[in-house]
């Protein structure tokens, strides 16, 4: 898979540099991530609509809640 041209970095980075955080990239029909601190090791890739539902989720505020604890 061919790494994407333009990366986007969280607006949340940390202090410093702002390397403490993630990027992502907007491919066609998918979302790519990587790790800021190291982008050379990898990226994972998303379909869209799953990776817009993942963040709206974190947006509403019901990110996590399905998940069984014990």
């Amino acid at each position: 898979m061919t790494a994407p041209a333009q990366w986007k970095k969280s607006s949340f980075s940390g202090g410093g540099e702002g390397n403490d955080c993630v990027e992502i990239a907007k491919l066609h029909t998918r979302v790519a991530i990587r790790d800021s601190k190291v982008p050379a090791k990898g990226m994972l890739f998303f379909p869209a609509g799953t990776f817009t539902a993942f963040i709206s989720s974190f947006k509403a505020g019901t990110a996590g809640r399905d998940i069984e604890r014990p």
